[in-house]
């Protein structure tokens, strides 16, 4: 029996050819200073997939993506890269119901915490437009809406080192909220704030971990 997966992501969990055609990338095969990763197999989800014989439906993750409206200089991703629009996106085509999803991994939050978007305040309901504009209620909104479009699904939410403690506590309670498992890191090997060669197997082996803890 297939065990169907899906991903959101932002840089961490891109690589070339391996995500939407219009997706921003931040890993390819060409080699660049800033990063020694150059095969797919060496990315933390190629890792993961493999050894847990998943079946990835969608790799929907893109490069300097943040979970809610607000992106890098203010700009205003409602309706482009956010991983709230692209969730409500997949949602409206029916990907869901064309899919049978069981796993889901969610590795964002970076950019929300480096792009220094509002931070807001955490709230689990009644969200207005406005206040998806702002990290802590973006946050558990993407993960209330998603729990709510896949009740029977393994989601498990990837909480990256280095980001603002508001955000690391924000996505810790907000799993605990509504029943996902949080993955936290000791290490992740970093060059320029991305994930080495290294950095992947840190996440991949903390992936596992928790997984066949479970």
């Amino acid at each position: 029996m297939k065990n169907n997966a899906i991903i959101f992501g932002d840089s961490y969990s891109t690589f070339k050819n391996f995500v939407p055609d219009n997706y921003a990338i931040y890993y390819s095969e060409n080699e660049r200073p800033e990063t020694d990763v150059t095969k797919v197999e060496q990315t933390w989800w190629h890792q993961v997939v493999k050894e847990l014989n998943l079946n990835l439906v969608l790799n929907n993750s893109w490069s300097g993506s943040t979970i809610g409206y607000t992106g890098y200089n203010n700009t205003d991703c409602s309706k482009t890269s956010s991983f709230i629009y692209r969730l409500n996106q997949l949602i409206k085509s029916d990907f869901f119901v064309k899919n049978q999803i069981d796993t889901v991994f969610v590795f964002g939050g970076t950019n929300d915490s480096w792009s220094n978007a509002p931070l807001g305040e955490i709230k689990y309901s009644d969200w207005s437009d406005s206040e998806l504009y702002s990290v802590l209620p973006a946050v558990c909104f993407f993960l209330k809406l998603l729990k709510e479009t896949l009740p029977q699904a393994k989601i498990y939410c990837l909480i990256n080192t280095e980001i603002k403690a508001e955000i690391t506590s924000c996505m810790k309670k907000a799993c605990e909220k509504y029943g996902i498992t949080p993955v936290y890191f000791e290490k992740i090997d970093k060059k320029c704030g991305h994930p080495t060669i290294q950095g992947m197997k840190d996440i991949a082996d903390s992936v596992l971990k928790t997984i066949n803890n479970k």
